[in-house]
């Protein structure tokens, strides 16, 4: 457990402006669409096989059981290699569009009141209901068995540049926020939650406020604007001024991001797997910034030709947020599962100098690590002195970059420490 030094929290330029009003655009699947099998065993069509949207199309099968269901209807044409927004290169199922989108419920709907605890997180793992705010863990596994949980926290924080696309599904989709808030609440034993929304986004925090006054347990916590404050352990400390060492749980608590909770109540009503998601489009390089409602599996460059394009010949593919994303080599990348963003830039033209020894990048990291050193480790491949300086527990949240008056890519060091850790392990 780290003891966290400095200021930590940035109030950043958000540039949510650019889409927080606008309308949620709707992206129309091309002639194929491309559905990610992220760590899947077992996959459960082959080429020549017709399929509906919400058919099951493969299953993971590794330490987590989370299956993957088709956004489209059409014919299985195999399975292709592509990049994923991660930065990984895995299998696709190629999906070619038959432009119907007849849909096929995959499980029926579950009255949330009437089911058993047991019986809701069955049900959670098997509509494959994972974390929507980037990170796609498979949210069954925080209730599985869960003991001692006083609070459940959602996170509606969205503290990352750009991003809005929580704020906009909740807005519109608030009483679903609502059920899947408290369905979760039942699962976790907890005797209340907390919505945790930045005190900035007064007219959300007032209607999610009305919406939850008759529900028994369920309130708004208000948090500061500031970055990292999405980041689990920072919302937990600013919420119960406590610290863990490895899981919430530890400390009595559950974290669920709010746009999971919505997507938890759409399968229980009405037997929806996570088929489409409403992401974020924006970045300076892009004409006309957007959230758009589109079907997994369709490529960046769809949505951008469908938005009105990119506002300069060379850009830079982000999947997620500016400060936590990944840096993708191609357009042809999708929206899965767990996308809630892709950010536009311009290519960066500063050019990095020697790393003047301010300590900056230390004084403000989130995760109370010494982000200097560990690039210094990592080049000089000292797998002893990576394990001392505890670069696994870099949360890659960028602000080392961000701060960084040398321009460095200081976080892209951990990252490669963090993966020399890894293999190091692995031997």
């Amino acid at each position: 457990m780290s003891i966290l030094i400095g200021p930590m929290k940035l109030h950043l330029n958000g540039h949510k402006e650019l889409t927080s009003h606008g309308e949620v655009k709707n992206i129309v699947a091309g002639k194929k669409v491309y559905i990610p099998l992220m760590a899947c065993t077992d996959v459960l069509v082959k080429a020549g096989d017709t399929v509906k949207a919400g058919t099951m199309l493969a299953k993971r099968d590794d330490h987590f059981k989370v299956p993957i269901f088709s956004s489209v209807s059409g014919k299985i044409l195999g399975i292709e290699e592509l990049e994923h927004t991660t930065g990984r290169v895995i299998d696709h199922v190629v999906i070619e569009n038959d432009g119907l989108n007849t849909f096929e419920r995959p499980f029926e709907p579950i009255d949330a009141e009437k089911a058993s605890v047991e019986e809701l997180v069955t049900f959670m793992m098997n509509a494959g209901i994972v974390g929507c705010g980037g990170a796609g863990f498979p949210s069954y596994v925080k209730y599985k068995g869960a003991k001692g949980i006083h609070t459940l926290l959602i996170n509606a924080v969205e503290c990352e540049p750009y991003i809005t696309a929580d704020y906009r599904i909740m807005d519109n989709q608030v009483e679903e926020l609502v059920y899947g808030t408290k369905t979760m609440l039942k699962m976790s034993g907890a005797k209340k939650a907390l919505i945790a929304i930045k005190k900035t986004k007064k007219d959300l925090i007032a209607k999610v406020r009305e919406a939850v006054k008759d529900t028994e347990g369920l309130f708004v916590e208000e948090v500061p604007d500031q970055y990292p404050m999405g980041w689990e352990r920072t919302l937990i400390y600013e919420v119960f001024k406590k610290r863990y060492d490895k899981l919430p749980g530890e400390i009595g608590v559950i974290v669920n991001n709010a746009t999971t909770a919505i997507a938890f109540s759409e399968a229980l009503r009405y037997g929806k797997p996570i088929i489409e998601k409403i992401c974020t489009i924006s970045g300076d390089a892009v004409k006309n910034p957007s959230n758009v409602r589109v079907p997994v599996g369709v490529s960046v460059q769809e949505i951008i030709e469908q938005i009105g394009g990119y506002a300069y010949d060379e850009v830079r593919i982000v999947g997620g947020g500016p400060m936590m994303g990944k840096t993708v080599s191609t357009d042809r990348a999708v929206i899965n599962s767990a996308s809630n963003a892709i950010t536009i830039l311009k290519p960066d033209e500063d050019e990095a100098i020697a790393c003047l020894r301010c300590g900056r990048c230390n004084d403000h990291c989130p995760a109370g690590i010494l982000p200097v050193r560990i690039n210094n480790a990592e080049e000089a491949g000292d797998v002893k002195l990576l394990t001392k300086l505890r670069a696994d527990q870099c949360i890659e949240c960028g602000m080392c970059t961000y701060v960084c008056p040398s321009k460095i890519e200081v976080t892209e060091g951990v990252r490669r420490g963090k993966a020399l850790l890894r293999a190091a392990a692995q031997k």
